[in-house]
């Protein structure tokens, strides 16, 4: 089965190191550069075949406290994985509370990533919740 990933990031340069990383395993990638602009992906797509989205904290517009709050609320069962650049154990908790899959910090490794990713799509289509690690 090839997972759709949603990555929501304000850097380019980000986002196309995201893609390569996810490259070789089959997954496809869609992509958005801010909060704004990543809701309206979600809400244009068929929500249904986005498995994880990937979104960064600190953007223009919408930013990722927003965009994961709206991504919880209106899509629960997608898995979001938060990215940032400025690691914060408050934030991150936060994050956490509202049912976020996890929080990594840039760079991520690729092997860590790719293993994270592929949890979150398995919880998707395993039916596991609200998305939150116990």
């Amino acid at each position: 089965m090839k997972h759709k990933i949603l990555i929501v990031d304000d850097e380019e340069e980000v986002r196309q190191t995201i893609q390569l990383q996810l490259k070789d395993t089959g997954m496809e990638v869609i992509e958005a550069e801010d909060g704004e602009k990543g809701i309206a992906l979600l809400d244009s797509e068929n929500a249904l075949d986005v498995d994880v989205i990937i979104c960064d904290v600190r953007m223009p517009k919408i930013n990722g406290v927003e965009a994961v709050a709206y991504f919880r609320r209106e899509y629960p069962a997608i898995p979001v994985i938060v990215l940032t650049g400025f690691p914060d154990a408050k934030l991150a908790t936060d994050f956490m509370k509202q049912g976020a899959f996890d929080y990594l910090v840039k760079p991520v490794e690729k092997e860590a990533l790719i293993d994270v990713v592929t949890k979150a799509a398995g919880q998707r289509h395993s039916g596991g919740g609200s998305g939150m690690i116990v």
